[in-house]
């Protein structure tokens, strides 16, 4: 698809015109939903509310809840009437939500009822500041025939809104504690949108249903503008994407499209398709056996298929690495997988493939139009730092001219802080944050992500997080007790309680084991038991500040 002009309205106004009659948002559970051209008229009001409220061209407006059509709505509404928006995860404490609606400048915001009962006290105090209420919007769509509708859409994208002008502001949450301002334009965010079509096609015909937070820019671009510039419908969930929750969801829309991160497909390997292999001792040894497991693999890879609607085409990986061993089951089960990868900082894509062309662990070859290259290469390895250059790299960090300086090279590339590689073919590889590699005692570099894919692979093993505690290699890890007592059960045929002196036992064999398949350096020297989940960001990426100290 091509534009004339590269801002967000246009990318929408796009489809409005082509598909007025077309489900563009809905709930899952809904019969009917919103329209193309009913979308088009309340951004197109919701914009003029903001107007009378004195919301100016390049005025930030926060918008503060969970996902749903009314989110979407109020988001273009805020871009479309030339503001900046400034989503704010609703995982985010309440103090964080607080410093981002001061430190970003904005005067009103978009609330929901369970985020409003969260920050209403602290809201009110707030001089010349005002809040609309996002499950109540009173913005309605019947006032204009569908004609003078799309005539009346988006008025702002002839003149108002230009290509360069500030779109969004997004604050991350990084694993590394600091919370900063991305500021992308609407050239950012509509030029990759645009260009996510070289890599996977995508039509009127697909459905998109949404489990990740909208507030991110990985959800918001590529599941949420891509869909609506492809006159696609996305579907959202009214609860949390529990596993009931989401089945049910995914027997009903039957997406053609989603867009996760691994931890959701990691648990999905590890709770329903593992088992089923380790359950006796035959299909324990199949399993073992490279060319009876790839029909395994492929004979469950089709169940899979169904548990996930049977229409899936597109099933997109992004946010953190994933674990091998569970890529290598989506490969052999021709699952319709592909990895991406990029940051919040490149609107977020820098690379990706579909699921035609995936390479185990590559993240794709670079988003046509986007120049990747590495800087300090390590020439034992091949590795350095993935940097980039293109029309999606942001325009800096809101108000922290320091911070953008310090990411950008002398001749103007951006520095990912990601450690990889690029093969001869193009694709992709990261090994990891650079930030988080741990230099051995004799200069090597340990990557504490590989250390925690092991450790992730062991049955019983939650989640685990790796570090460099005085010098030691530390690793922390969170237990499954109720599934260790299951397995007890399943061995002993009583309930045994899991003490302390097993759970020492048994960390002592995880470290024995992960120590037998890692490099001498690379060992763990020190292994504690986590007993509570680790604090994660959005992406379910581990705060690795908040253990290393």
């Amino acid at each position: 698809m091509t534009l004339d002009k590269y801002t967000v309205c246009r990318l929408i106004g796009q489809s409005i015109e082509r598909f007025p009659e077309k489900l563009a948002l809905s709930y899952v559970d809904e019969n009917d939903g919103i329209s193309y051209a009913s979308l088009g008229i309340k951004v197109s009001n919701l914009a003029g509310k903001l107007s009378s409220m004195k919301i100016q061209k390049g005025d930030k407006v926060a918008v503060i809840g969970e996902s749903s059509p009314n989110w979407g709505v109020s988001f273009l509404s805020i871009l479309c009437s030339g503001a900046v928006a400034v989503p704010v995860l609703p995982d985010f404490h309440v103090d964080e939500i607080l410093n981002i609606i001061k430190h970003s400048d904005a005067r009103i915001a978009f609330v929901s009822t369970k985020q409003y009962k969260r920050l209403e006290n602290h809201l009110k105090k707030e001089d010349d500041f005002s809040i609309i209420n996002i499950d109540e919007l009173s913005v309605s769509d019947s006032q204009y025939e569908t004609k003078l509708a799309r005539s009346l859409c988006f008025p702002c994208m002839e003149g108002l809104v230009k290509e360069d002008d500030l779109a969004t502001i997004i604050y991350t949450s990084g694993t590394t504690g600091t919370s900063k301002g991305v500021m992308l334009t609407h050239k950012n965010i509509s030029w990759m949108v645009n260009q996510t079509l070289t890599i996977q096609d995508v039509c009127e015909d697909d459905r998109f249903l949404s489990i990740l937070p909208m507030a991110h820019t990985y959800e918001n671009s590529l599941g949420f503008l891509l869909a609506l510039h492809t006159g696609a419908s996305v579907y959202f969930l009214k609860k949390q994407p529990t596993p009931t929750v989401l089945l049910a969801a995914l027997e009903k829309v039957k997406p053609t499209m989603l867009l996760t991160v691994p931890l959701i497909i990691e648990k999905i390997f590890r709770k329903q398709v593992l088992p089923k292999f380790q359950k006796s001792a035959l299909t324990r040894t199949l399993f073992g056996f490279v060319p009876t497991r790839k029909v395994l693999n492929y004979l469950a890879g089709r169940k899979l298929k169904k548990v996930f609607g049977g229409n899936l085409r597109f099933f997109g990986i992004g946010g953190a690495k994933l674990d091998p061993e569970i890529e290598k089951y989506l490969l052999e089960a021709r699952f319709p997988y592909a990895i991406g990868y990029g940051l919040t900082e490149t609107s977020p894509l820098l690379a990706g493939c579909n699921p035609s062309d995936t390479k185990h662990q590559s993240t794709g070859k670079a988003l046509q139009g986007v120049q990747l290259r590495l800087d300090n290469i390590n020439t034992e390895t091949g590795e350095g730092e993935i940097v980039a250059r293109g029309p999606n790299v942001m325009k800096g960090y809101y108000k922290n001219p320091d911070a953008t300086k310090a990411v950008f090279t002398e001749d103007g590339w951006f520095r990912t802080g990601d450690l990889g590689y690029i093969d001869k073919k193009g694709y992709v590889y990261i090994r990891g944050r650079i930030k988080n590699v741990i230099l051995g005692t004799n200069g090597e570099n340990i990557y504490p992500e590989e250390i925690e894919s092991l450790l992730n692979s062991i049955e019983g093993v939650e989640e685990s997080l790796v570090v460099n505690k005085h010098g030691k290699i530390v690793a922390m890890v969170n237990l499954n007790i109720q599934e260790l007592e299951n397995r007890m059960i399943r061995l002993n045929e009583k309930i045994l309680e899991v003490r302390n002196e097993t759970i020492d036992e048994l960390l002592f064999e995880i470290q024995k084991f992960v120590n037998s398949k890692v490099n001498k350096f690379s060992q763990i020297q020190h292994i504690i038991f986590h007993s509570k989940p680790f604090e994660k960001i959005p992406t379910k990426k581990i705060k690795r500040y908040l253990y290393t100290t």
